[in-house]
């Protein structure tokens, strides 16, 4: 079969992936526009895609699939166990058939009030996010109250601040609508804490709906309001002062712990707040069965906020966004974010500013004093000099300075320990400076890591001769950077030079005009965005209808972080076709009712994809073994008794298979096989098919690696047992190396027969597999990636997870600490020049497998 069958990404959102605690699943093909897919219970984005049309993906006019993931390999793309058989539902299709005549009935009975009760639960979760949202909200609005009465009171004396009629102007509906949510919030507060599934919340909804008018009244105004504080901020000293200190309150019990805000960020809240109205309804109302009373009020309210969204969308505006230049032109920003610049061999944080003529590279200066924020200027380019250079030249971008992957890791542990600490400073409620201390450790090493991360080569040339060099983690913020340039040169006919004063007056313009204003790093959240989920994303890329011409097509998924996208999983191209179809998976194997079938529709095409979101507490536990025959599931002694061998026959046939004809195979084990070959292949093994070395031997190698990691996932019990797994964890953080050295070669050697032989034997393959990275692109670092968990993680009875999985899961808890901890534990063993095993058992394992 040509291609990849389907792509499904497992993303790890936690401090491991240097992820947080959002999803983004951006969907996209070739350097075209991409899309969001929104999922059940996941926060939704607020980007928007550009509006450019679908491309041919650079470089690859004539490259093979392999010179494809090469590039991937060059770009960055981390390596992750993306095995399309990781969730045991993706089994054959007839053991649903088998059982259906004897309990079809009661499962579906049992299935229907179960996503009943799952339902309902998320609703009491929804409410919860939204009462904590409304507290926050509420103290922004209590902020921008709080100068009003002195304000007030000063306007009647000799020496006002500001008249009355500026106050009015300024603050104008800001009463108002702090009446409005405080009677909204104490009317929802009683109903979430004495909860029920029966509890009823509609009516507040429907309440705060029918208030809108207010909001409409405040947005009409803001333009007016903005450009007279700023006005009275240059016109008065004592209130520009007072609008750059303004102080929230962190949370309702916290009266003591306040954070600073500006007059202009705290203006924008409700603006903000009105256009978030529908994405809360419609949450709640996915959660709220339809036989609730509460959903034809919550439909109501939803239609109220929509109609009354469309209205005023277009003509939110949050900030000015053009300055005039000569002769009444005006330039207009389009785009600005952060990005990362390879200035001689270094890597340099700039901001970039997209405007209508030009591009904008400057450095944010250090703030000192209470001063506002400023620009230095690096470096311009008109548009109409501005070239990309060539595909080859770009992508290989020689120089960048490369990061290693263990050293990645390294900062990533450190950040969830940082994190960690924080979180057990809050809960003592000790003093805020050892807090501040703590997130001042965090804010600098999020900052090295979002310097050190990105790989993906940018390069932007102006004709004067100079080039430059930007290194991005997303093929989708590349891809929109080149076309959201290339689209605004067809506008752009003369060349120019600005003089010293302009370029001052330019970098200047970028403080008022900026729309990304802070780093993105975890430390910047709002205090009022969701936490998120934490766990397992499964994605299925089926097909795409609506292409016009013929083009090699691929698509990607990317996972935002606070505003940073990284790529996680990326499929193969699909070559010369309108009508890309990536798998040919069995319909069977997706009617388990956790996946979900999508469509999304993007300027005329349509992508066709399934889901599945497996929330941690249940992504991480290993299922005991109800198996007695067979050998998925079984625990490798029985297996090993059985055959009357020393290694399982499944493992050596698939390593066997892998080392003939699988080891240059760019991406071997974190490439997916097809999952129809997966099962079928399972289900060979487990009848013991004499036949299954003729069938291994038809199929693509990527569903034997998959083969051979879904049995290791499979097993009741993980190949370094559960007695011994805590020692390992604990060995692994040893920092005296001879200490360490011992304390796990005796673990090792102290694994039961069955499994110590078993790893020798597979660490032995994975060497092997290792030694061909500058083929398979597959170093013992993404190996460990990929094994680590799959052979470490332990039974469900000694999880780490809180007993109680209904309640919300701390992104800062021990998850990635563990899960990067069993990686590290292989990445050891895999280092290691040499394992002192006996020989007895090395050699009878190597060279004589059968006794």
């Amino acid at each position: 079969m040509e291609g990849l069958a389907f792509l499904v990404g497992q993303l790890w959102a936690s401090e491991m992936g240097g992820v947080g605690p959002v999803f983004r699943a951006l969907v996209g093909f070739g350097v075209g526009q991409m899309d969001v897919i929104t999922l059940p219970g996941l926060p939704r984005t607020h980007r928007s895609p550009t509006d450019t049309s679908f491309g041919t993906p650079p470089g690859y006019g004539s490259a093979t699939d392999r010179t494809e993931e090469q590039r991937r390999h060059q770009d960055g793309l981390p390596y992750i166990d993306d095995s399309p058989s990781s969730s045991p539902h993706l089994g054959s299709k007839g053991r649903g058939s088998r059982d259906a005549m004897a309990s079809g009935a009661l499962e579906s009975t049992k299935a229907s009030e179960l996503d009943l009760e799952k339902g309902l639960e998320m609703r009491k979760w929804v409410l919860s996010g939204i009462l904590a949202s409304e507290e926050t909200y509420l103290s922004h609005l209590e902020a921008l109250l709080l100068p009003m009465k002195p304000l007030k009171a000063a306007a009647t004396t000799s020496q006002p601040v500001l008249t009355s009629q500026q106050i009015e102007t300024i603050f104008f509906k800001v009463p108002e609508l702090y009446e409005i949510h405080k009677e909204f919030y104490d009317g929802l507060f009683p109903r979430v804490q004495q909860w029920s599934h029966q509890q009823r919340v509609g009516d507040l909804f429907q309440k705060l709906a029918s208030q809108l008018g207010v909001y409409r009244a405040f947005v009409d105004n803001y333009g007016v309001a903005m450009e007279t504080a700023e006005k009275c901020c240059q016109a008065n000293a004592q209130f520009a002062e007072i609008s750059e200190n303004l102080r929230a309150r962190s949370n309702k019990d916290a009266k003591d712990q306040t954070t600073k805000n500006s007059l202009e960020t705290l203006l924008y809240k409700p603006v903000d707040r009105v256009t978030r109205s529908t994405l809360v309804l419609h949450d709640l109302l996915k959660h709220t069965p339809s036989s609730h009373p509460d959903h034809p009020l919550l439909q109501d309210a939803l239609r109220i906020s929509q109609n009354f969204l469309s209205g005023i969308n277009e003509e939110i505006t949050p900030r000015r966004q053009s300055m005039t230049v000569k002769k009444g032109e005006h330039r207009q920003l389009l785009k600005d974010s952060f990005m990362v610049e390879l200035v001689e061999g270094a890597r340099k944080l700039r901001h970039v500013f997209l405007f209508t003529d030009l591009l904008l590279c400057t450095k944010l200066k250090k703030q000192s004093g209470g001063k506002t924020q400023q620009y230095d200027c690096k470096w311009y380019i008109p548009l109409t000099d501005l070239s990309f250079q060539t595909v080859d030249e770009s992508e290989a971008a020689p120089n960048i300075p490369l990061v290693l992957d263990e050293e990645l890791d390294a900062m990533k542990i450190k950040i969830s320990q940082i994190k960690s600490d924080i979180q057990r400073e809050k809960r003592a409620n000790k003093a805020s400076k050892a807090i501040e201390r703590l997130k001042k450790k965090l804010s600098e090493q999020e900052s090295l890591l979002l310097l050190m991360s990105p790989s993906m080569a940018f390069r932007v040339h102006n004709r004067n001769g100079k080039s430059y060099t930007f290194l991005i983690s997303s093929d989708y913020e590349r891809a929109e950077w080149r076309e959201n340039i290339r689209e605004q040169q067809k506008k752009c006919f003369k060349s120019f030079s600005l003089t010293s004063v302009e370029l001052q007056m330019l970098t200047n313009s970028c403080v008022k005009l900026q729309t990304v204003h802070s780093i993105p790093l975890t430390i910047n959240k709002e205090d009022d965005e969701s936490p998120g989920l934490y766990g397992f994303l499964n994605v299925i890329v089926h097909s795409a209808t609506g292409f016009k011409q013929s083009s090699n097509l691929y698509c990607t998924l990317e996972v935002d972080s606070f505003g940073y996208f990284v790529n996680k999983a990326k499929t193969r191209v699909y070559r010369d076709t309108t009508e890309p179809n990536w798998n040919e998976l069995d319909p069977q194997a997706l009617q388990d009712r956790d996946w979900q079938r999508t469509v999304i529709a993007m300027n005329g095409i349509e992508v066709k994809l399934s889901v599945k979101f497996t929330s941690r507490e249940f992504s991480l536990k290993r299922m005991p073994s109800r198996k007695q025959t067979g050998v998925f599931g079984v625990k490798i002694a029985v297996v090993t008794k059985r055959e009357r061998s020393k290694v399982p026959y499944i493992v050596r046939q698939c390593v066997e298979e892998i080392e003939r004809r699988g080891m240059e195979e760019v991406g071997i084990y974190r490439v997916s096989g097809v999952a129809t070959d997966i099962q079928a292949l399972k289900a060979a093994f487990d009848v013991n098919n004499k036949d299954v070395s003729v069938m291994m031997s038809e199929m693509d190698v990527n569903a034997i690696a998959g083969t051979l990691k879904l049995y290791f996932r499979e097993l009741p019990e993980p190949l370094f047992t559960d007695e011994f797994y805590p020692n390992f964890a604990e060995g692994i953080a040893l920092s005296d190396p001879v200490a360490k050295e011992s304390c796990m070669l005796n673990l090792l050697l102290s694994l039961p027969e069955a499994n110590l032989l078993t790893f020798l034997f597979l660490l032995d393959h994975l060497k092997r597999v290792a030694e061909k990275e500058t083929v398979n692109k597959m170093s013992l670092h993404n190996l460990a990636t990929v094994f680590g968990p799959t052979l470490l993680r332990p039974s469900e009875k000694e999880s780490k997870l809180p007993a109680n999985p209904s309640q919300p899961i701390s992104m800062t808890d021990s998850w990635s600490l563990e899960v990067m901890s069993q990686v590290q534990v292989l990445l050891y063993f895999l280092q290691l020049e040499a394992i002192p095993a006996p020989d007895s058992k090395r050699q009878s394992i190597l060279f004589s497998t059968e006794v």
